[in-house]
């Protein structure tokens, strides 16, 4: 139970579980992805972690595919209908999931499942009583249904669906417990109530802390752009990593550091203690660049970035200049001129024209950049001029 609980933001219900558990059975446990993007990224690890760690304990997880909920189109979290996905878009994007999730579970310890499978033999006639079994007095009490209907925004009928879908995903797969993001919990507790109607013992929730990307304001997302892909690059992984704010590193670490409570009590310690919150954020990153390719990728990550911002004549001690921007970022351009590195946003973009712009080491080259809130960055103008910048709104 202690291995269960770590990290995760509510355990729905722990005797239940605990009985569960009791029987000396393998649990199966649910989680359901929908393929709407062809990436994972590490705010997708957040769960899936937990589900290794179930898996290492003996118990059965089933991955779940939500094709079929995908194209109706998740509405948590949205002010606006989202466009569902076509068929072709959808199993395009499956098979990147499948390919990329067996970074992190065990092959042989997973079943991945379709929810089309029992969606489609449902039928027109299933559905329709499906969705006997719920009020829509009681889809409003949901946080974005019920803001979208006072802000006067249109809810399309097949939204209600969603959450009736994936509660129905439970009944058929005879889940034992489900995990999902803290944004999830309404169609959590929807799974609970249809297994009942079902005649099920109904299945016990645990909901995962949601991410926070590298601006550190919104949810880890790849239309958000603030994502760190578990696909990605080494070198690639480190240097976002590293751009995070000595502040959020801790929220990374606590959330996806297979390290000891222990250890990362420790490191909190080190760093009350004067040590450089650099250090701890490098161990971080080659833990995170190992897992998702070796050991040695790591090491050549860190020579990397070592070489570009050491080498490159980047200075340690460079001050932390906070600038107050916008939700959205601040242009670069104004970064440069607010940091002091330009006189001018004239002059900025002229120096970015001419390739004398570096961010993180690297050549500026879009005059429209944005940098994101709770981004730490540093920026070069010419050979000589640095500036270690974040934005807060």
């Amino acid at each position: 139970m202690r291995i269960i609980k770590r990290g995760c933001d509510e355990l729905m219900v722990e005797q239940e579980l605990a009985d569960k558990l009791a029987s000396g059975r393998p649990l199966r446990i649910k989680a359901g992805f929908d393929p709407t993007a062809p990436d994972l990224h590490l705010g997708h690890t957040v769960l899936l972690n937990k589900l290794r760690q179930l898996q290492d304990l003996g118990h059965h997880v089933m991955f779940l595919i939500g094709d079929f909920t995908g194209m109706i189109g998740d509405p948590t979290g949205k002010n606006a209908t989202r466009p569902p996905l076509t068929r072709e878009q959808v199993l395009e994007n499956a098979q990147s999931y499948r390919d990329q999730v067996f970074r992190i579970l065990d092959p042989e310890r997973t079943e991945v499942m379709f929810n089309s499978t029992w969606m489609e033999q449902l039928g027109s006639g299933g559905m329709i009583r499906l969705a006997a079994q719920h009020t829509v007095a009681r889809m409003l009490e949901r946080d974005d249904f019920s803001k979208r209907y006072r802000a006067n925004q249109p809810i399309a009928i097949h939204e209600f669906l969603y959450p009736l879908v994936q509660g129905y995903d439970s009944v058929a797969m005879k889940a034992d417990l489900e995990l999902g993001g803290t944004d999830q919990k309404f169609n959590l507790l929807m799974g609970r109530e249809l297994q009942k109607h079902y005649g099920q013992s109904p299945q016990c929730i645990l909901t995962m802390p949601l991410l926070e990307g590298l601006d550190g304001v919104n949810k880890m997302s790849k239309s958000l752009g603030n994502y760190i892909g578990i696909a990605e690059a080494p070198g690639e992984i480190f240097g976002k990593i590293m751009s995070v704010s000595d502040e959020l590193m801790w929220r990374y670490i606590d959330l996806l550091s297979f390290a000891s409570l222990d250890e990362i009590a420790s490191w909190k310690a080190e760093v009350a203690g004067g040590e450089n919150p650099r250090n701890i954020k490098v161990r971080f990153a080659q833990e995170i660049v190992a897992r998702f390719h070796d050991r040695k990728a790591a090491e050549l990550a860190l020579q990397d970035f070592e070489n570009r911002f050491r080498q490159g004549g980047i200075p340690d001690d460079l001050a932390l200049t906070e600038l107050a921007g916008e939700t959205a970022g601040m242009p670069v351009a104004q970064v440069l001129k607010q940091s002091g590195l330009t006189a001018t946003t004239s002059e900025a973009l002229r120096m970015i024209e001419q390739g004398g712009v570096k961010l993180n080491g690297e050549k500026v080259a879009d005059k429209g950049l944005m940098i994101l809130p709770g981004n730490e960055v540093v920026l070069q103008v010419g050979k000589r001029k640095f500036a270690r910048v974040r934005v807060v709104v």
